[in-house]
C-alpha cells in the first residue's frame, strides 16, 4: 500500500436525487506569561509582555478565568444591509453586564462575512519580544483582511485593512479562512481559492507589520482544495484539510457536487521547513475533512480531524518510517428522518476541539443538534463521556430563558482550564439558509456548557444566553469565538 494515498473506508452518503432547496445537501484579567493586562472601569492599561503567550499548556491551564469573549458577527444573507462586526461579550458572573454584548466594532464595508480569525502572536512566539495585541479578521466572502487593535479589549479599534485586490494581485488568492501566527512573528492564512474562485488556493503570509509577503508554500503538487491547518515545528509538520473551491461552496451546498468530486476528501502533511507537501491521506469519497487539531503538548505527535459529511473523526499519528497514518475512531451514524433526502440525516461534524490538557475532545454535530465530549486519555480509543442535545433537524429545539435554540451547535471554544465550553450556531450563511433558514430572521445564539474536567460530563448553563436576534441593527449570525488571553484553538506550543 502506498502510504502517500492511504484509503480509509468512510460511510457513503445516501442520495436519491439532487436537492433543489434544503433537500439538495446536507473586564478582565488577561493572562500573558510574565505580564498581564488589567481592566478597570471599562478601560484597559496594557503592559507590554517581554514573552508573549504561555510557556506551556500547563501554564495556560493556570491562567485567570476569561472575563470577556470576542465573537465574529455577520449580516451575510440575512436581508440586513449592515457591516459585520466583532462583538465583545461579558462572561464574568460577578459583572453587572454579565451575559450582554458590551461593545461592537463594525467593519468599514458591507458584505465581508466575518468567519474565522486569529491573533498576530500566540504561544508559539513565547520567549521572544512581542505583544498579543492584534486580531487578524478576514472577510471570508469579500477576501478583505482587517487588522484589529485589541490593546483595550473593551474598545476595539480598526488598525489596518488589506483590500482583496492587493491580495489577488500579489498572491493570486481569495477566500481567507484559518489564521495562525508563526514562531517568526509572521501571520499565515489558509486561502481557499485563486483570484477567480478556483481551487486549490494556498497559504498567504503577512509579515509582522501586516504587509503581504506572498505565499508560504513553495509548491502544492497534490493539493486539490484547502481549508484548515495546524502546524507543529517540533515534528517538522503542518497538516491541512480540504473543503472545496469558493465557486463551489459559496452559493450553497449541492450534493451532486460531492458526487462530481468537487469537495475534499484528503488530509495533507507538509514538511514545515521545506514548505512542501510530502504525504496525503485519502479519507474516502464524501468525507469532507474540515477542522484539524493537534495535541497541545508539543512532544506529542498526534491529532484529530473531523470529516463533516461522513460524520467521522479520524485520529492521525506518525507511524513507521516517519509516515503519517490515520484511522476513524469516532463514527456518528445517520439518523432516520422521513422527510429528509434518502430518509437519513448525517450528523455533519462541523467543529472539533481538544482541551488544553489533551484529556478531552469536543465534537459538534450540527445537523443532529448535539455537542459530544470524549475522553481521549487513550488517544486512539476515544470514550464518549458527555453530551448536550439542542434539537437540530431531529427534535424540537431546546428552549433557554424563553428562547428557542434553533439550528445546531457549530463553533466551539473552551476555557483554558477546560471548565466552560462556549457554543454558537452559524456555520456559513448560504449553508445556514439551506438547513436552518430561521437563523436569518431569528439571529444566532451563544450558550455556555459546564464541563466536568475529571470524570467527564457536560451540562448546559441555564443562566447564560446571548441572543443575537436582539442586536440593535437587527438579527445577526454569530460564528467564531476568541479570548483576549488566547484559547484552545489559536495557541500552538513549539
Amino acid at each position: 500500500m502506498n502510504p502517500r494515498h492511504t484509503h480509509l473506508q468512510a460511510p457513503s452518503p445516501r442520495v436519491s436525487a439532487p436537492w433543489p432547496d434544503r433537500r439538495s445537501f446536507l473586564q478582565a484579567g488577561v493572562a500573558f506569561s510574565g505580564a498581564a493586562l488589567f481592566v478597570t472601569s471599562g478601560s484597559a492599561t496594557a503592559f507590554q509582555p517581554s514573552t508573549p503567550g504561555f510557556a506551556s499548556p500547563q501554564q495556560a491551564l493556570q491562567a485567570p478565568r476569561e472575563k470577556i469573549l470576542f465573537v465574529a458577527c455577520t449580516y451575510a444573507n440575512t436581508g440586513v444591509d449592515q457591516p459585520d462586526y466583532l462583538a465583545v461579550v461579558d462572561v464574568d458572573p460577578s459583572s453587572p453586564q454579565y451575559g450582554q454584548v458590551i461593545h461592537r466594532l463594525f467593519m468599514p464595508n458591507v458584505g465581508d462575512e466575518l468567519h474565522h480569525y486569529g491573533w498576530n502572536i500566540c504561544s508559539s512566539c513565547h520567549g521572544k519580544p512581542g505583544d498579543r495585541r492584534y486580531l487578524i479578521v478576514p472577510g471570508f466572502r469579500s477576501s478583505r483582511i482587517h487588522v484589529i487593535d485589541a490593546k483595550d479589549p473593551y474598545q476595539l479599534r480598526l488598525h489596518k485593512v488589506i483590500e482583496p485586490e492587493e491580495v489577488a494581485k500579489t498572491a493570486n488568492l481569495t477566500a481567507p479562512h484559518t489564521v495562525h501566527c508563526l514562531p517568526t512573528g509572521e501571520v499565515m492564512i489558509s486561502m481557499l481559492g485563486d483570484a477567480q474562485g478556483n481551487g486549490p488556493g494556498g497559504f498567504l503570509l503577512l509579515d509582522d507589520q501586516f504587509r503581504i509577503k506572498g505565499r508560504w508554500e513553495k509548491e502544492a503538487v497534490g493539493m486539490q482544495f484547502n481549508y484548515d491547518f495546524w502546524y507543529q515545528p517540533r515534528h517538522n509538520v503542518m497538516i491541512s484539510t480540504e473543503w472545496a473551491a469558493p465557486k463551489t461552496f459559496a452559493p450553497g451546498p449541492r450534493f451532486e457536487d460531492v458526487a462530481a468530486g468537487k469537495y475534499g476528501r484528503r488530509i495533507h502533511f507538509w514538511d514545515w521547513k521545506q514548505r512542501r507537501l510530502t504525504q496525503s491521506l485519502d479519507l474516502g469519497e464524501g468525507s469532507i475533512p474540515l477542522e484539524v487539531r493537534c495535541a497541545h503538548d508539543p512532544e506529542k505527535d498526534y491529532g484529530y480531524v473531523g470529516a463533516a459529511l461522513s460524520s467521522t473523526v479520524c485520529h492521525f499519528s506518525r507511524g513507521a518510517k516517519s509516515w503519517w497514518q490515520a484511522q476513524p475512531v469516532i463514527r456518528l451514524e445517520p439518523r432516520k428522518k422521513a422527510d429528509f433526502p434518502g430518509g437519513q440525516v448525517p450528523a455533519l461534524i462541523s467543529d472539533i476541539l481538544i482541551s488544553m490538557d489533551d484529556k478531552f475532545l469536543y465534537v459538534s454535530a450540527w445537523l443532529h443538534g448535539r455537542v459530544l465530549q470524549y475522553d481521549i486519555r487513550e488517544p486512539a480509543q476515544p470514550k464518549l463521556v458527555g453530551s448536550v442535545h439542542f434539537g437540530g433537524l431531529l427534535e424540537p429545539p431546546l428552549r433557554l430563558k424563553g428562547r428557542e435554540l434553533t439550528g445546531g451547535p457549530q463553533m466551539l471554544q473552551l476555557s483554558l482550564d477546560g471548565r466552560r465550553l462556549y457554543v454558537t450556531n452559524s456555520l456559513y450563511s448560504t449553508w445556514d439558509n439551506l438547513f436552518y433558514p430561521q437563523i436569518a430572521k431569528q439571529g444566532s445564539w451563544l450558550v455556555q456548557i459546564d464541563c466536568d474536567t475529571e470524570r467527564g460530563g457536560m451540562k448546559l448553563n441555564e443562566n447564560f444566553l446571548i441572543d443575537f436576534g436582539k442586536e440593535p441593527r437587527g438579527p445577526v449570525r454569530a460564528h467564531e469565538i476568541r479570548y483576549p488571553g488566547g484559547d484552545c484553538s489559536s495557541d500552538i506550543f513549539s
